[in-house]
Protein backbone atom coordinates (compact mmCIF):
# COMPACT_ATOMS: atom_id res chain seq x y z
CA UNK A 1 0.00 0.00 0.00
CA UNK A 2 2.84 2.36 0.93
CA UNK A 3 4.57 1.83 -2.42
CA UNK A 4 1.36 2.55 -4.33
CA UNK A 5 0.69 5.82 -2.52
CA UNK A 6 4.23 7.07 -3.06
CA UNK A 7 4.34 6.20 -6.77
CA UNK A 8 3.59 9.22 -8.92
CA UNK A 9 2.34 8.97 -12.48
CA UNK A 10 4.20 11.93 -13.94
CA UNK A 11 3.23 10.88 -17.45
CA UNK A 12 -0.46 11.29 -16.56
CA UNK A 13 -0.25 14.98 -15.68
CA UNK A 14 -2.24 17.22 -17.99
CA UNK A 15 -0.10 19.02 -20.63
CA UNK A 16 -0.72 22.43 -19.05
CA UNK A 17 0.78 21.24 -15.76
CA UNK A 18 3.72 19.64 -17.53
CA UNK A 19 4.33 22.88 -19.39
CA UNK A 20 4.50 24.83 -16.13
CA UNK A 21 6.96 22.31 -14.68
CA UNK A 22 9.18 22.18 -17.76
CA UNK A 23 9.24 25.98 -17.85
CA UNK A 24 11.60 25.87 -14.86
CA UNK A 25 14.16 23.76 -16.75
CA UNK A 26 16.97 25.08 -18.95
CA UNK A 27 16.01 25.41 -22.60
CA UNK A 28 18.43 22.75 -23.80
CA UNK A 29 16.99 20.18 -21.39
CA UNK A 30 13.44 20.91 -22.49
CA UNK A 31 14.40 20.40 -26.14
CA UNK A 32 16.68 17.39 -25.80
CA UNK A 33 16.10 15.43 -22.59
CA UNK A 34 12.42 15.84 -21.75
CA UNK A 35 11.03 14.58 -25.11
CA UNK A 36 12.89 11.28 -24.73
CA UNK A 37 11.35 10.40 -21.36
CA UNK A 38 7.93 9.29 -22.64
CA UNK A 39 5.34 10.07 -25.29
CA UNK A 40 3.24 12.22 -22.96
CA UNK A 41 6.19 14.45 -22.19
CA UNK A 42 7.12 14.60 -25.85
CA UNK A 43 3.61 15.76 -26.73
CA UNK A 44 3.82 18.47 -24.07
CA UNK A 45 7.15 19.74 -25.42
CA UNK A 46 6.11 19.68 -29.07
CA UNK A 47 2.79 21.37 -28.30
CA UNK A 48 2.08 24.93 -27.13
CA UNK A 49 2.14 24.16 -23.41
CA UNK A 50 5.89 24.75 -22.91
CA UNK A 51 6.13 27.80 -25.13
CA UNK A 52 3.98 30.44 -23.49
CA UNK A 53 7.28 32.15 -22.68
CA UNK A 54 10.12 31.82 -25.20
CA UNK A 55 13.44 33.03 -23.82
CA UNK A 56 16.42 32.24 -26.03
CA UNK A 57 18.35 35.43 -25.35
CA UNK A 58 21.38 33.63 -23.94
CA UNK A 59 21.51 31.07 -26.74
CA UNK A 60 21.04 33.71 -29.43
CA UNK A 61 23.92 35.71 -27.95
CA UNK A 62 26.22 32.81 -28.84
CA UNK A 63 24.65 31.99 -32.17
CA UNK A 64 26.54 33.65 -35.03
CA UNK A 65 24.57 32.02 -37.84
CA UNK A 66 21.45 34.09 -38.67
CA UNK A 67 19.74 31.21 -40.49
CA UNK A 68 20.02 29.02 -37.36
CA UNK A 69 18.51 31.73 -35.21
CA UNK A 70 15.67 32.12 -37.69
CA UNK A 71 15.04 28.35 -37.70
CA UNK A 72 14.97 28.17 -33.93
CA UNK A 73 12.47 31.02 -33.68
CA UNK A 74 10.27 29.60 -36.42
CA UNK A 75 10.17 26.21 -34.71
CA UNK A 76 9.42 27.48 -31.19
CA UNK A 77 6.85 30.06 -32.31
CA UNK A 78 5.13 27.44 -34.48
CA UNK A 79 5.03 25.09 -31.51
CA UNK A 80 3.37 27.80 -29.42
CA UNK A 81 0.48 27.99 -31.92
CA UNK A 82 0.45 31.76 -31.53
CA UNK A 83 -0.12 31.61 -27.77
CA UNK A 84 3.32 32.83 -26.62
CA UNK A 85 3.11 35.78 -24.24
CA UNK A 86 6.82 36.56 -23.95
CA UNK A 87 9.70 36.47 -26.41
CA UNK A 88 13.29 37.35 -25.54
CA UNK A 89 15.92 37.07 -28.27
CA UNK A 90 18.91 39.14 -29.33
CA UNK A 91 20.57 39.84 -32.64
CA UNK A 92 17.81 39.41 -35.22
CA UNK A 93 19.53 39.92 -38.56
CA UNK A 94 16.70 40.58 -40.97
CA UNK A 95 13.26 42.11 -41.28
CA UNK A 96 11.62 38.88 -42.44
CA UNK A 97 12.04 37.06 -39.12
CA UNK A 98 10.64 40.07 -37.26
CA UNK A 99 7.67 40.00 -39.61
CA UNK A 100 7.23 36.29 -38.84
CA UNK A 101 7.20 37.06 -35.11
CA UNK A 102 4.60 39.78 -35.57
CA UNK A 103 2.35 37.56 -37.68
CA UNK A 104 2.01 35.18 -34.72
CA UNK A 105 2.00 37.77 -31.92
CA UNK A 106 -1.68 38.04 -31.08
CA UNK A 107 -1.01 37.11 -27.42
CA UNK A 108 2.46 38.67 -27.10
CA UNK A 109 2.85 40.98 -24.08
CA UNK A 110 6.63 41.14 -23.55
CA UNK A 111 9.07 41.50 -26.45
CA UNK A 112 12.83 41.84 -26.08
CA UNK A 113 14.81 42.13 -29.33
CA UNK A 114 17.97 44.12 -28.44
CA UNK A 115 20.93 44.37 -30.83
CA UNK A 116 18.72 43.56 -33.78
CA UNK A 117 19.28 44.72 -37.35
CA UNK A 118 15.74 45.96 -38.01
CA UNK A 119 14.48 48.80 -40.19
CA UNK A 120 11.91 51.50 -39.54
CA UNK A 121 9.95 50.20 -42.52
CA UNK A 122 9.32 46.72 -41.11
CA UNK A 123 8.33 48.08 -37.70
CA UNK A 124 5.87 50.46 -39.35
CA UNK A 125 4.44 47.59 -41.39
CA UNK A 126 3.86 45.17 -38.50
CA UNK A 127 3.34 47.46 -35.47
CA UNK A 128 -0.42 46.97 -35.63
CA UNK A 129 0.04 43.24 -35.04
CA UNK A 130 1.98 43.98 -31.82
CA UNK A 131 -0.90 45.86 -30.23
CA UNK A 132 -1.03 43.65 -27.11
CA UNK A 133 2.50 44.62 -26.00
CA UNK A 134 3.00 46.02 -22.52
CA UNK A 135 6.84 45.78 -22.53
CA UNK A 136 9.21 46.39 -25.44
CA UNK A 137 13.01 46.43 -25.59
CA UNK A 138 14.56 47.93 -28.74
CA UNK A 139 17.91 48.72 -27.16
CA UNK A 140 21.02 48.89 -29.38
CA UNK A 141 18.93 48.62 -32.56
CA UNK A 142 20.97 51.22 -34.42
CA UNK A 143 18.98 51.28 -37.66
CA UNK A 144 15.71 52.17 -35.96
CA UNK A 145 14.58 55.74 -35.44
CA UNK A 146 11.63 57.94 -34.63
CA UNK A 147 9.41 56.43 -37.35
CA UNK A 148 9.53 53.01 -35.72
CA UNK A 149 8.96 54.43 -32.24
CA UNK A 150 6.00 56.49 -33.38
CA UNK A 151 4.45 53.45 -35.09
CA UNK A 152 4.84 51.39 -31.92
CA UNK A 153 3.31 54.11 -29.79
CA UNK A 154 0.42 54.57 -32.22
CA UNK A 155 -0.59 50.90 -32.22
CA UNK A 156 0.60 49.60 -28.84
CA UNK A 157 -1.74 51.52 -26.56
CA UNK A 158 -1.09 49.25 -23.56
CA UNK A 159 2.69 49.83 -23.58
CA UNK A 160 3.91 50.76 -20.09
CA UNK A 161 7.63 49.87 -20.30
CA UNK A 162 9.96 50.84 -23.12
CA UNK A 163 13.75 50.30 -23.34
CA UNK A 164 15.72 52.23 -25.94
CA UNK A 165 19.23 52.17 -24.47
CA UNK A 166 22.22 52.64 -26.75
CA UNK A 167 25.86 51.61 -26.46
CA UNK A 168 28.17 54.64 -25.98
CA UNK A 169 30.38 53.48 -28.87
CA UNK A 170 27.37 53.44 -31.20
CA UNK A 171 26.59 57.10 -30.57
CA UNK A 172 30.12 58.39 -29.98
CA UNK A 173 30.71 59.42 -33.57
CA UNK A 174 27.15 60.57 -34.15
CA UNK A 175 26.61 64.29 -34.55
CA UNK A 176 22.86 64.04 -35.00
CA UNK A 177 20.43 64.42 -32.16
CA UNK A 178 17.95 61.77 -31.06
CA UNK A 179 15.44 64.38 -29.97
CA UNK A 180 13.11 63.20 -32.72
CA UNK A 181 12.91 59.88 -30.85
CA UNK A 182 12.23 61.69 -27.58
CA UNK A 183 9.40 63.64 -29.22
CA UNK A 184 8.02 60.42 -30.73
CA UNK A 185 7.98 58.82 -27.27
CA UNK A 186 6.31 61.87 -25.77
CA UNK A 187 3.63 62.14 -28.44
CA UNK A 188 2.70 58.45 -28.70
CA UNK A 189 3.41 56.71 -25.36
CA UNK A 190 1.49 58.62 -22.67
CA UNK A 191 0.93 55.56 -20.46
CA UNK A 192 4.61 54.76 -19.92
CA UNK A 193 5.58 53.92 -16.36
CA UNK A 194 9.19 52.94 -17.09
CA UNK A 195 11.48 54.39 -19.75
CA UNK A 196 15.16 53.61 -20.40
CA UNK A 197 17.07 55.79 -22.87
CA UNK A 198 20.66 55.47 -21.62
CA UNK A 199 23.27 57.08 -23.92
CA UNK A 200 20.62 58.38 -26.31
CA UNK A 201 21.63 61.78 -27.73
CA UNK A 202 18.67 63.68 -26.31
CA UNK A 203 18.56 67.28 -25.10
CA UNK A 204 17.06 68.88 -22.02
CA UNK A 205 14.09 69.97 -24.13
CA UNK A 206 13.51 66.40 -25.32
CA UNK A 207 13.44 65.03 -21.79
CA UNK A 208 11.17 67.84 -20.57
CA UNK A 209 8.77 66.99 -23.38
CA UNK A 210 8.70 63.34 -22.23
CA UNK A 211 8.16 64.37 -18.61
CA UNK A 212 5.24 66.65 -19.48
CA UNK A 213 3.61 64.09 -21.79
CA UNK A 214 4.01 60.91 -19.71
CA UNK A 215 2.36 61.66 -16.34
CA UNK A 216 2.43 58.01 -15.22
CA UNK A 217 6.23 57.75 -15.43
CA UNK A 218 7.77 56.13 -12.34
CA UNK A 219 11.29 55.33 -13.56
CA UNK A 220 13.53 57.15 -16.03
CA UNK A 221 16.99 55.96 -17.11
CA UNK A 222 19.13 58.86 -18.41
CA UNK A 223 22.67 57.63 -17.81
CA UNK A 224 25.05 58.88 -20.46
CA UNK A 225 22.60 61.50 -21.80
CA UNK A 226 25.24 64.21 -21.48
CA UNK A 227 23.22 66.93 -23.22
CA UNK A 228 20.53 66.84 -20.53
CA UNK A 229 21.14 69.70 -18.11
CA UNK A 230 18.80 68.73 -15.28
CA UNK A 231 20.07 68.08 -11.78
CA UNK A 232 18.70 65.95 -8.96
CA UNK A 233 17.24 69.02 -7.24
CA UNK A 234 15.04 69.71 -10.27
CA UNK A 235 13.61 66.20 -10.22
CA UNK A 236 13.12 66.22 -6.46
CA UNK A 237 11.12 69.44 -6.67
CA UNK A 238 9.15 68.84 -9.85
CA UNK A 239 8.80 65.04 -9.87
CA UNK A 240 9.27 63.75 -6.31
CA UNK A 241 7.80 60.32 -7.06
CA UNK A 242 9.96 59.69 -10.13
CA UNK A 243 13.13 57.59 -9.86
CA UNK A 244 15.78 59.00 -12.19
CA UNK A 245 19.25 57.63 -12.95
CA UNK A 246 21.67 59.90 -14.79
CA UNK A 247 22.75 61.75 -16.78
CA UNK A 248 25.96 61.01 -14.85
CA UNK A 249 27.07 57.39 -15.06
CA UNK A 250 26.59 55.50 -11.83
CA UNK A 251 28.55 52.43 -10.88
CA UNK A 252 26.93 49.01 -10.70
CA UNK A 253 27.06 48.82 -6.91
CA UNK A 254 25.52 52.27 -6.55
CA UNK A 255 22.59 51.17 -8.70
CA UNK A 256 22.20 47.95 -6.73
CA UNK A 257 22.11 49.96 -3.53
CA UNK A 258 19.45 52.38 -4.75
CA UNK A 259 17.09 50.05 -6.57
CA UNK A 260 15.93 46.47 -6.94
CA UNK A 261 17.42 44.80 -9.99
CA UNK A 262 15.24 42.13 -11.55
CA UNK A 263 16.37 39.71 -14.24
CA UNK A 264 14.26 37.50 -16.52
CA UNK A 265 17.08 35.03 -17.07
CA UNK A 266 20.04 33.48 -15.27
CA UNK A 267 23.12 33.85 -17.45
CA UNK A 268 25.22 31.69 -15.13
CA UNK A 269 23.33 28.58 -16.17
CA UNK A 270 24.05 28.90 -19.89
CA UNK A 271 25.52 25.84 -21.56
CA UNK A 272 26.45 25.57 -25.21
CA UNK A 273 24.59 22.81 -27.01
CA UNK A 274 24.14 21.37 -30.47
CA UNK A 275 21.49 21.81 -33.15
CA UNK A 276 20.25 18.78 -35.06
CA UNK A 277 18.47 18.42 -38.35
CA UNK A 278 17.31 14.82 -38.59
CA UNK A 279 14.97 12.11 -37.38
CA UNK A 280 14.71 10.87 -33.79
CA UNK A 281 12.47 7.87 -34.23
CA UNK A 282 8.85 7.76 -33.10
CA UNK A 283 9.28 10.43 -30.43
CA UNK A 284 10.39 13.09 -32.92
CA UNK A 285 8.16 14.42 -35.63
CA UNK A 286 9.44 18.00 -35.66
CA UNK A 287 11.37 19.34 -38.60
CA UNK A 288 14.26 20.21 -36.28
CA UNK A 289 15.65 18.11 -33.40
CA UNK A 290 18.20 18.73 -30.71
CA UNK A 291 20.89 16.87 -28.75
CA UNK A 292 24.34 17.28 -27.28
CA UNK A 293 25.64 14.05 -25.77
CA UNK A 294 26.48 11.44 -28.41
CA UNK A 295 27.51 8.94 -25.75
CA UNK A 296 24.41 9.26 -23.62
CA UNK A 297 22.11 8.97 -26.62
CA UNK A 298 24.18 6.38 -28.46
CA UNK A 299 21.21 4.03 -28.57
CA UNK A 300 19.12 6.53 -30.49
CA UNK A 301 19.27 7.05 -34.23
CA UNK A 302 20.67 10.57 -34.04
CA UNK A 303 22.66 12.35 -36.73
CA UNK A 304 24.70 15.03 -35.02
CA UNK A 305 25.67 18.15 -36.90
CA UNK A 306 27.94 20.07 -34.48
CA UNK A 307 28.96 22.52 -37.17
CA UNK A 308 25.48 24.05 -36.97
CA UNK A 309 26.04 25.24 -33.39
CA UNK A 310 28.12 28.10 -32.05
CA UNK A 311 31.43 27.05 -30.53
CA UNK A 312 31.55 26.21 -26.84
CA UNK A 313 32.97 28.95 -24.61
Amino acid sequence: MGDETEFRHWDELIPDALGLIFGHLPLEEVLTVVPRVCKAWNRAVTGPYCWQEIDIELWSNRCHEPHLLDRMLQMLITRSSGSFRKLAVTGLQNDSIFSFIAQHACSLKILRVPRSDLSDLIVEEVAEKLSALTFLDLSYCCKLGSRAIEAIGKHCKSLVEFCRNMHPLDVLASVSSHDDEAYAIASSMPKLRRLEIAYLRVSTEGVLKILSSCPCLEFLELRGCWDVQLDSKFFEEKFPDLKVFGPSVMGFYEIMKDMEVCSDSDESEYLAWEFLDGEMGEFYEDEFDFGWDDGFYAGLNTDFEPDLWPQSP
